[in-house]
């Protein structure tokens, strides 16, 4: 894994590319490099910053430069031994062993068709000397990061948004629209980025930029498309398919550990991988005892104890929480654009431990929750439609009792109480708007009451584009349209965001062995009827994971790689709170009204609502709003 940068018809490239290249230094320690070439009327640039794994010699050294064709990757191809033995069968000559020379010599033979060959995570830039040509490119899933600005007919890319932001300076304004739909979804979208003028390359498309400054672009993957070809996938099957992608992802040559939350998707790849890997490490993390307590957590440090064991794992843990106010502030400069998940803290730690032992690449369950319709919100949107069809006197006794009960004591916190508050908050609307509000931070009239009056166009901009995507399709599988929306929202703009972001900070590459292609057109060959039953969900990989792990793992309840966030806000964050509401710079500013967040707080405090999460994520907010947009308000 790596940082890659670079700039194409860009006034003062060369300078620009090395400082951009100097500030991903973390994404790469182990070396760096830097191409240039006159091409037309400006420079190219591109400049990388190495993690080695595959073939770290320096073979594998990058910008890679082969007779024309220069190529900065970030990536890992879990095909790449299949492909090298095949372009060598068609006469292609390889000097090293790295992944990175196998994308280059397929590029040279199949140009942007190469691209749907790929089974991996990877971002590039890769410059044709002889057609003057740059071409930017991005994984199927958007599992790697890659920004990219464009002045006249000039491109500046890089790894990280904040590299760009940094060197660019004032010319770059925070886009307000994407604030907005930060406080929504507690992140900002794939779609969207929070400087106005910087784009994310989509998922599974590529950009070719020419000489005269004209652009084209291309999609080689679509996630909609697969799901809506899908054919239907026996348990066998998909126990097959995750076990070799499993397999594939292991492929290094430096020690690979993996995450062990205790949870079914974490135990299932760490068992399998333990297979393939006799005596591997994993990683767990645990909360202060009193922390714990008060959050009633289940105990998933407990579980990730007894997989270790029956597999001969060894399991380094982690505690978190005392030094908490000192590492908000650095997560929301880490990563890149304002994202609220406290679980960003949880693989920052992770990563930096195993980075202190040595191991640079780690297996994460990413994505199996979104693929396999495994979080609360799945279950309860379908519970949703069994209320709906109570008689509204009686919905009307429930929800009026559920509002008078407190959501936390003195002393702890009550889960059950925060459930049945959250899923009443949508059970009774339309099925897309229910299942925005499932796991969005706030309807419209709580939006629009938080934010400036000026802004409430674009509150509106952000609920429209939900729905489009959530609409985007032809699947008549209630279930595999909420995956399908997960697939392309949640998982690209929050959990693959920030497990790229807090993995790198720590110099280390997160494997996501469930986000590939072969098991994602497996998942969507699951239909919703075996994937949720009952009040259980994640049922069909449940069923897959029996042929490997013990009983009581699998269906142990639903574990929460998360925080306690109650105690947090409670105890080590709650001076933290106060000066964000009486003095912030998002209430300075105007962005957020301080009155309404001021009832946030007291509501939260007399334990009538659980707005602990809300209120974490205004404090990342208003932390990267000070820190990496710096003066640059718009």
């Amino acid at each position: 894994m790596c940082g890659i940068a670079g700039t194409y018809h860009w006034p003062d490239g060369g300078p620009l590319t090395d400082r951009l290249t100097k500030s991903l230094a973390h994404r790469g320690p182990d070396g760096s490099g830097r191409y240039s070439h006159p091409a037309g009327t400006a420079d190219v640039h591109l400049g990388h910053r190495r993690l080695a794994i595959i073939d770290p010699s320096d073979a594998g050294a990058q910008p890679m430069v082969r007779d024309g064709l220069a190529l900065t990757y970030n990536g890992e191809l879990y095909n790449a031994p299949e492909l090298r033995a095949e372009l060598r069968s068609a006469g292609a000559r390889f000097a090293g062993g790295s992944d990175t020379e196998v994308v280059l010599q397929a590029w040279r033979r199949w140009g942007t068709d190469c691209l749907s060959r790929f089974r991996g995570m990877f971002a590039f830039a890769v410059f044709d000397e002889r057609r003057g040509e740059l071409v930017l490119a991005r994984d199927q899933f958007g599992i790697k990061p890659l920004f990219f600005t464009r002045r006249g007919g000039g491109l500046a890319f890089a790894s990280e948004l904040k590299a760009l932001a940094g060197e660019l300076g004032s010319s770059l304004r925070v886009d307000k629209a994407a604030l907005v739909a930060s406080l929504l979804y507690y992140w900002v979208p794939d779609s969207r980025c929070a400087f106005e003028g910087v784009e994310k390359l989509p998922p599974g498309t590529w950009l070719r930029c020419r000489q005269d400054g004209s652009t084209e672009r291309g999609r080689f993957y679509s996630i909609r498309e697969v799901a809506q070809r899908a054919r239907e996938r026996s348990t066998s099957e998909l126990a097959a398919v995750v076990e070799e992608s499993t397999r594939r992802h292991l492929l290094s040559d430096v020690p690979v550990a993996t995450f062990l939350s205790g949870g079914l998707d974490s135990s299932y790849l760490t068992a399998v991988a333990a297979r393939h890997q006799p005596g591997i490490s994993a990683y767990t993390i645990g909360f202060r005892q009193q922390d714990a307590k008060f959050e009633a957590m289940p105990d998933d440090l407990n579980y990730a104890r007894k997989v270790a064991r029956r597999f001969g794992v060894r399991l380094h843990e982690i505690e978190i929480a005392p030094q908490v106010r000192e590492l908000l502030p650095r997560m929301a400069g880490y990563l890149d654009e304002p994202i609220g998940d406290p679980a960003a803290i949880n693989t920052f730690l992770i990563c930096t431990a195993a980075r202190e032992a040595g191991v640079k690449v780690l297996l994460s369950g990413m994505g199996a929750d979104e693929l396999f319709a495994g979080y609360r919100k799945h279950v309860a949107n379908l519970l949703a439609l069994r209320y709906q069809r109570i008689p509204r006197p009686l919905r009307a006794g429930v929800e009026a009792a559920v509002a008078h009960l407190p959501v936390a004591t003195s002393r702890r916190g009550l889960r059950s109480v925060r459930f049945a508050k959250r899923f009443l908050s949508f059970a009774t609307l339309p099925e897309e708007a229910a299942f925005r509000r499932s796991y969005t931070m706030y309807d419209r009239g709580e939006l629009l009451d938080l934010l400036d009056p000026d802004l409430a166009p674009l509150v509106d901009d952000v609920l429209t584009e939900h729905a489009d995507t959530y609409h985007d399709n032809a699947l008549g599988d209630f279930v595999n349209r909420m995956c399908l929306a997960d697939a392309r929202l949640f998982l690209p703009g929050l959990n693959l965001a920030y497990t790229d972001r807090a993995s790198m900070a720590a110099s280390t590459e997160v494997r996501v062995p469930f986000v590939d292609v072969d098991v994602v057109e497996a998942a969507f060959g699951v239909p919703g009827r075996r994937k949720i039953v009952g009040r259980q969900g994640k049922v069909a990989l449940k069923q897959a994971a029996a042929g490997v792990l013990p009983s009581e793992v699998v269906h142990r309840p639903k574990g929460l790689f998360s925080a306690p966030l109650r105690a947090w806000m409670s105890r080590d964050l709650a001076p933290m709170v106060r000066e964000v509401v009486e003095d912030g710079e998002l209430v300075r500013s105007g962005f957020l009204r301080r009155a309404p967040l001021r009832r946030l707080v007291e509501e939260d405090r007399g334990g009538r609502q659980d707005y602990s999460k809300h209120l974490w994520h205004i404090l990342t907010l208003e932390h990267w709003y000070r820190g990496v947009a710096g003066g640059r308000h718009g």
